[in-house]
C-alpha cells in the first residue's frame, strides 16, 4: 500500500463547511481494555456476494470522483484503474458495465480541501520592535476561470481574501505575537463545487493594535524603527499591515500536498517576504455509496485493502512467483485515493493494513515481512483512545490469531520451512521478527495482558514439535516385515534422520532462534531426541543378545557409528546439567566387537588375495609406477584405519586391545602380500626368455613393496597412537604401548626394508659389471681419441640403463639404486686411477669420466643430491685426478701457487725475513726490485753467525726462460744484512700476471769449502706488484716484508707426482732442485711449525 504522509496530530473533520479542527488531549481518550481468549480462529478473507457488490461500488465511486493531480508512480488513467478493479473483483463485463452505470448515476460527494497552516519563516517585521504579530486569512475562491481570471492576473494584488471571498467563508488563524517565524499548526476544511475553477487564497497580516507614541518610542531599537513610527503616523489607527499571500489553483494540487510556498507579491521593496508551510488534502464528504452510508470509513477501507491484496497474492501465485509485499501501481493508486477521500488518518490506515495482512497471511502464501510496516506504524502512533471498543476487540483478536498461527508454524518448522527451499531460513527469520515486534508493541501489551512471554511460548512449541516430528519419523521407518534385521535397519534410518536434523538445527536453525529470542534450539532438540532414541536402541541391543551373526554384526556396527555421531553432537560432560540417556551407550554393543574385528580382517584378506591374483605386474602409468595390487592394498589398509577411527572405543584398556588387534592384522596382511606378490612374479616369469621383461616385473615388485612400506609407516598417524597413549597412560604399565604397538610396526617395516633392499641390490648387480668394463676400456683407447669421444660408450650405457630404471622404479627405489651404483663406480675409478698415476692422458680421461658421471648421477636435481655425490672418496679422487691429468708445467705452476699461498699464511719470522720494494714500468717492460735488507737470520756457521746473500729468480722457469737468476753481494758474519741493491728484469707483463708467477727470494749462507746453506725462501706474487695492472706508472712504492719459509718436510704430493714422470726432463730437474732445498732445510733447526 502506498505510504501516506504521517500526521500524528490530525483528527477527523466535523460536519459542515469551514469548521476549525481543535486539538484534544490524549489523556481524555483512554478506554478500558477488553478481555479475550488466547486462541481465536482467524476470520475468512472471502466476502459474500452482497458484501463484494457494496465494496465494488465503493471502489468505482472512488475512481470516478478522483480529485487532484496523480502522485508520482501512480496510475493517472481512470480506464486502467477500472479494468484493474474488474479483474480484482472478478466481475463479468456486463456486470461491470451495469455497476459502473449505476455508480455514475449516484449523487456526487461534497468536495473539500483540508488545509493545514503549519508555520511560516522569514516574514517581514512590521512593528517598531522589528517583529510582527502575524495571523492568516484563508478561503476558497470559486468561479475563477483559467483565462483572464487566473490567479496570476492578480499576482501583485494585496488583500486577496478580503476582496474576493465573502466574510462568512473566510477563516482566520490565531495571532502569534512578536515573531518572524510563527507556528500555527491549525487545520481547516474548505468546501468547493468545481475543482477546475476554484482557487485557494491565503493572506498573512500583521495585527496592529493602538499604542501611544511613548510606548512605541520605548520599543525603538534602530533608525528603521523610527522610520516605521513615521509611517504608522500616516496610517489609520488600528489598520493591519499586509505581509504577503499565497494563491493556488486547486486543479494543480495533488491529493496530498506538503510544501513551503513563497509569500507574494515580491517587489523591489520587498524582494523576499518569507515562506509559509501548508499541507493540503482533497477529501469527500457525504458520499452516496451504500458502504459509506452504512459502515465506518475505517471498516470499508479495511475490506477494500483485503480484497485487493488477496487479488495481488493470487495473481503472483498464478504466475508461479512469490509476492514480495509490493502492491501494483493500480492497487496502490486506488487505496491511496480511497484513504485520502475518506480522510483516514495514518494510524487507521496502518491498522487496516495490519488487520488485512495478518488475516491474509494465515490463508495465503506471502512474506511475513509485509507485516512489519503496519506493526511499526501502529506502535509509533498508538493511542488506545483513538479506537472504539469493537476496533480494540478486532485488533486484540488479530494479535492472538496471528500469534497462535505463528506458533503452529514454528512447531512444524521442519516441514513448513524445509531447507530444500533456499529461502526457508529467511522466511522463518522474518516470521520470528514479526512475532517479536508484535509482542513488543504497547498495543499488544495493553490488549493481550495475559499472554505468556514469547520465548516461553516458542520453546514450548519447539519442544512439542520435536516430539511430534520424532514419532512421525518413527512411523515412517516402520518395517513392513517383522524381524531383528529389519528392525535394526529401521532404527538405523531413524537415528540417521535424527543426526541429520540435529546438524540442520546446529548449523542453520539454532542461529536463527538464538539471534531472535536467545533460544538454544539445538540443545533442547538434542535432549528431547536422545532420550527417545536411547530407549529404543537399548531395547533393540538387548533383544539381539550375545550371539551376533555377521549380518547382525554389520547392522549393529552401522547403528553404533550413527549413535556415536549423535552422542558427539551433545555437550561435553563439564557443560551438562545432568546425566544423558546415551551415557555409556557403547556397552550395549560390547558383545559385537569380536564379530566386527574378524569381519574387518576377513574382508581385507580376501581383497588382497583377489588383487594379487588379478595383478599383471605392470605399472599403472608413467607417474604411478606400482601395480594395481598396491593400490588395492592401500585401499584395504585405509579401510582398516577408517574402521578403527569409526570405532573409537571409549574404554581406554579395551581401546588399546582393539588397536593392537588392528595393527597385528595390518602387519600380517603386509607380510602375506609380500609372499603373494613374489609368488605372482615367479608365476608370470616362468617360461619367459626375455630377461628385460623379468627385470620389469622385479621393478614393479620392488615398487609395490615400497608403496606398502609408505602405507604401513602411516599407521601411527592413522590410528592416532599419541591420543591412545594419553588415554591409556593411567591403566597400562610404563612402555607397554611402545613395546607392543611400535615393536609390531618396526618388525613389519624391517621385513619390508629387507625385501626392498634385496630387490634393488639384484638390479644394481646387473649394471655394476657393465660400468666396470667400460671404465677399464677407457685406459686402452689410443691417444688420438679425444676424452669426450672416449667416454661415449660408458655414457650411452648409463643413459640407457638408468632411463630404464627411472622409468620402472619409484623415486625412493631409484635413489637407492643410484646410491649403490655411485659407490661401486667410485671404487672402480679409484682402482683404475691408482694404476694410471704416471700417465697424464689416462688420468685426463678419468677426470672427464668423473665429471660426466657426476652430472649423470645428479640428473639436473632429479638424481642423487650433491651431499650424496660429494663423498670423501669422490673428493679425494677428484683432487688426485686433477693433479694426475695436469702437464708437468701445470704441476710446477700449481706448486708455486701453493708456495705463494703458504707465504700469505705465514706470519711468524722464526727463520727471519727479507724486505723488498718491487714495481713494474709498463712503458719499459721492466720489473724493478729493490732488495733492502734481511733480518733475524739463523746462524748457520760454527762461529754463531752467517755470511748471507740472496738469490733472485722469476718462477716458474718455463714462463721466464730468458731471465737468469740474480744474486746480491755476500755479507760476512751478519744476521741482519743491509743489502740496498736494485735489480731490473726485462720482462713482458703477460707472464707476470699468470697464476703462480712469482719472484723467488732464496736467502743462502755462503760456504767457501762446501755447498751454500739455505736460510729460507720467500715468494712475492708478481700480479701484486704495483704498476703491473693498469696504465699508470707506479708512484711511491711501498716496502714489503716477507717472512722466510722452508719447504714442507714430509714431501709435496705435486713433487711426488712429478718425480714419478721419469721420462720428463723438465719435471726431473725441478724435482731435483726442490729436493735439494728440502734437504738443506732439514739439516738446520729450528723447524717451523707447519
Amino acid at each position: 500500500m502506498a505510504t501516506l504522509l504521517s500526521h500524528p496530530k490530525r483528527r477527523p473533520p466535523l460536519l459542515r463547511q469551514a469548521i476549525k479542527i481543535r486539538r484534544r488531549r490524549v489523556g481524555e481518550l483512554q478506554d478500558p481494555l477488553p478481555q479475550r481468549a488466547q486462541e481465536i480462529e482467524p476470520p475468512s478473507h472471502h466476502f459474500s456476494p452482497e458484501e463484494r457488490a457494496l465494496l465494488y461500488e465503493e471502489a468505482l465511486y472512488t475512481v470516478l470522483h478522483r480529485l487532484g493531480q496523480p502522485e508520482p508512480n501512480h496510475v493517472g488513467e481512470a480506464s486502467e484503474l477500472l479494468r484493474y478493479l474488474q479483474e480484482a473483483f472478478h466481475m463479468e463485463p456486463q456486470e461491470h458495465q451495469q455497476m459502473l452505470q449505476r455508480v455514475r448515476e449516484l449523487e456526487k460527494p461534497t468536495f473539500c480541501l483540508k488545509a493545514t497552516v503549519k508555520q511560516a519563516k522569514g516574514i517581514l517585521g512590521k512593528d517598531v520592535s522589528g517583529f510582527s504579530d502575524p495571523y492568516c486569512l484563508l478561503g476558497i475562491e470559486q468561479g475563477v476561470g483559467v483565462l483572464g481570471g487566473s490567479p496570476g492576473s492578480r499576482r501583485r494584488q494585496k488583500a486577496v481574501v478580503r476582496h474576493t471571498i465573502p466574510e462568512e467563508q473566510t477563516h482566520r488563524t490565531q495571532v502569534i505575537t512578536q515573531t518572524l517565524n510563527p507556528v500555527w499548526d491549525e487545520t481547516f476544511i474548505l468546501e468547493f463545487e468545481d475543482i477546475s475553477n476554484a482557487s485557494f487564497r491565503l493572506d498573512m497580516w500583521d495585527l496592529d493594535t493602538v499604542e501611544s507614541v511613548r510606548q512605541k518610542l520605548g520599543e525603538l531599537t534602530d533608525l528603521h524603527g523610527l522610520r516605521r513610527i513615521f509611517k504608522e503616523a500616516r496610517k489609520d489607527k488600528g489598520q493591519d499591515d499586509f505581509l504577503g499571500n499565497v494563491v493556488l489553483r486547486l486543479q494543480d494540487l495533488r491529493c496530498r500536498e506538503d510544501q513551503w510556498y513563497p509569500l507574494e507579491p515580491c517587489t523591489e521593496t520587498y524582494p523576499d517576504r518569507g515562506q509559509c508551510h501548508l499541507q493540503f488534502q482533497l477529501i469527500h464528504k457525504r458520499r452516496a455509496t451504500a458502504a459509506s452510508r452504512s459502515q465506518p470509513s475505517y471498516t470499508v477501507h479495511l475490506h477494500l485493502l483485503q480484497q485487493l491484496v488477496s487479488h495481488e497474492v493470487t495473481q503472483h501465485q498464478a504466475g508461479s512467483t512469490s509476492w514480495d509485499g509490493s502492491l501494483s501501481p493500480q492497487a496502490a493508486t486506488i487505496l491511496f485515493l480511497h484513504a485520502t477521500q475518506k480522510d483516514l488518518s495514518d494510524f487507521h490506515q496502518s491498522m487496516a493494513q495490519w488487520l488485512a495482512y495478518s488475516r491474509l497471511y494465515q490463508s495465503l502464501e506471502f512474506p511475513s515481512s509485509c507485516l512489519l510496516h503496519p506493526i511499526t506504524s501502529i506502535e509509533y502512533q498508538w493511542i488506545q483512545g483513538r479506537l472504539k471498543a469493537e476496533q480494540l476487540e478486532e485488533l486484540a483478536t488479530s494479535f492472538s490469531s496471528l500469534l497462535a498461527y505463528g506458533l503452529s508454524l514454528i512447531r512444524r518448522f521442519r516441514s513448513v520451512f524445509p531447507l530444500s527451499v533456499s529461502d526457508s531460513p529467511a522466511r522463518l527469520q522474518s516470521l520470528l521478527r514479526v512475532l517479536i515486534q508484535m509482542c513488543k508493541m504497547k498495543a499488544f501489551g495493553e490488549l493481550c495482558p495475559s499472554s505468556a512471554p514469547l520465548p516461553h511460548l516458542v520453546i514450548e512449541a519447539l519442544r512439542t514439535g520435536t516430539v511430534e516430528w520424532f514419532h512421525l519419523k518413527q512411523q515412517h521407518h516402520q518395517p513392513m516385515v517383522q524381524g531383528m534385521l529389519e528392525a535394526g535397519k529401521a532404527l538405523l534410518n531413524l537415528v540417521q534422520d535424527i543426526v541429520g536434523d540435529l546438524h540442520q538445527c546446529q548449523h542453520t536453525w539454532n542461529k536463527i532462534f538464538h539471534n531472535a529470542l536467545k533460544i538454544d534450539l539445538f540443545s533442547m532438540a538434542f535432549l528431547e531426541l536422545q532420550w527417545l532414541v536411547a530407549k529404543r536402541v537399548q531395547d533393540h541391543t538387548a533383544a539381539v543378545g550375545g550371539s551376533v551373526s555377521p549380518e547382525m554384526g554389520e547392522s549393529l556396527f552401522q547403528l553404533y557409528i550413527s549413535l556415536k555421531e549423535l552422542f558427539q553432537l551433545g555437550p561435553v560432560p563439564s557443560e551438562r546439567d545432568g546425566v544423558l540417556a546415551l551415557d555409556g551407550f557403547h556397552r550395549w554393543f560390547q558383545p559385537a566387537i569380536p564379530s566386527w574385528l574378524q569381519k574387518t580382517y576377513s574382508v581385507a584378506l580376501a581383497r588382497v588375495q583377489r588383487a594379487v591374483q588379478m595383478d599383471e605386474l605392470v605399472p599403472l602409468g608413467e607417474l604411478t609406477k606400482h601395480s594395481t595390487s598396491a593400490v588395492d592394498l592401500s585401499t584395504c589398509f585405509a579401510q582398516i584405519s577408517h574402521t578403527a577411527r569409526q570405532l573409537d572405543w571409549p574404554d581406554p584398556e579395551e581401546a588399546f586391545m582393539i588397536t593392537v588387534k588392528f595393527v597385528e592384522d595390518t602387519c600380517r596382511l603386509a607380510l602375506v602380500y609380500c609372499s603373494l606378490i613374489k609368488a605372482r612374479a615367479r608365476e608370470l616369469s616362468t617360461g619367459q626368455k626375455d630377461q628385460g621383461q623379468a627385470a620389469d616385473m622385479l621393478c614393479v615388485v620392488v615398487n609395490d613393496m615400497e608403496q606398502l612400506r609408505l602405507v604401513i609407516g602411516k599407521l601411527p598417524t592413522q590410528l592416532a597412537w599419541e591420543v591412545l597413549e594419553q588415554r591409556v597412560g593411567a591403566v597400562l604399565e610404563q612402555g607397554q604401548l611402545q613395546n607392543t604397538l611400535h615393536a609390531q610396526l618396526q618388525g613389519a617395516l624391517a621385513g619390508l626394508g629387507h625385501e626392498i633392499r634385496t630387490g634393488v641390490r639384484t638390479l644394481a648387480k646387473q649394471l655394476e659389471v657393465g660400468i666396470a668394463t667400460h671404465i677399464q676400456k677407457l685406459v686402452g683407447i689410443r691417444e688420438s681419441v679425444l676424452p669426450e669421444d672416449a667416454i661415449l660408450p660408458l655414457m650411452k650405457f648409463l643413459e640407457v640403463k638408468l632411463c630404464y630404471m627411472n622409468t620402472n622404479l619409484v623415486q625412493e627405489n631409484f635413489s637407492s639404486l643410484l646410491t649403490l651404483l655411485w659407490t661401486h663406480t667410485l671404487t672402480v675409478l679409484v682402482e683404475v686411477a691408482a694404476s694410471q698415476r704416471s700417465c697424464p692422458l689416462a688420468s685426463s680421461r678419468l677426470k672427464v669420466v668423473l665429471q660426466n658421471l657426476e652430472i649423470c648421477f645428479y640428473a639436473e636435481g632429479c638424481g642423487l643430491p650433491p651431499e650424496a655425490l660429494h663423498t670423501a672418496t669422490f673428493q679425494a679422487l677428484q683432487r688426485d685426478l686433477e693433479l694426475q691429468a695436469a702437464s708437468s708445467q701445470e704441476l710446477i705452476q700449481k706448486y708455486f701457487c701453493s708456495r705463494i699461498q703458504q707465504q700469505a699464511e705465514t706470519t711468524s719470522e722464526e727463520l727471519g725475513a727479507v724486505t723488498v720494494k718491487a714495481s713494474y714500468r709498463a712503458s719499459e717492460q721492466k720489473l724493478r726490485v729493490e732488495l733492502l735488507s734481511a733480518s733475524s737470520l739463523l746462524p748457520l756457521d760454527s762461529n754463531g753467525s752467517s755470511d748471507p746473500f740472496v738469490q733472485l729468480t722469476l718462477e716458474p722457469r718455463h714462463e721466464f726462460p730468458e731471465l737468469a737468476p740474480r744474486e746480491t753481494q755476500k755479507h760476512k758474519k751478519d744476521l741482519h744484512p743491509l743489502f740496498d741493491e736494485t735489480f731490473e728484469f726485462l720482462v713482458p707483463a703477460e707472464p707476470c700476471q699468470k697464476d703462480g708467477a712469482c719472484l723467488l727470494l732464496t736467502v743462502l749462507d755462503h760456504d767457501t769449502l762446501g755447498a751454500d746453506d739455505l736460510e729460507g725462501e720467500a715468494f712475492l706474487p708478481l700480479r701484486s706488484v704495483p704498476g703491473l695492472t693498469g696504465t699508470q706508472e707506479p708512484g711511491e712504492v711501498p716496502q714489503i716484508r716477507l717472512p722466510l719459509t722452508y719447504p714442507a718436510p714430509n714431501g709435496d704430493p705435486i713433487l711426488q707426482l712429478l718425480e714419478s714422470r721419469k721420462g720428463d726432463r723438465e719435471a726431473q730437474v725441478f724435482v731435483r732442485l726442490r729436493r735439494q732445498r728440502a734437504k738443506q732445510a732439514s739439516q738446520h733447526a729450528p723447524r717451523p711449525g707447519q
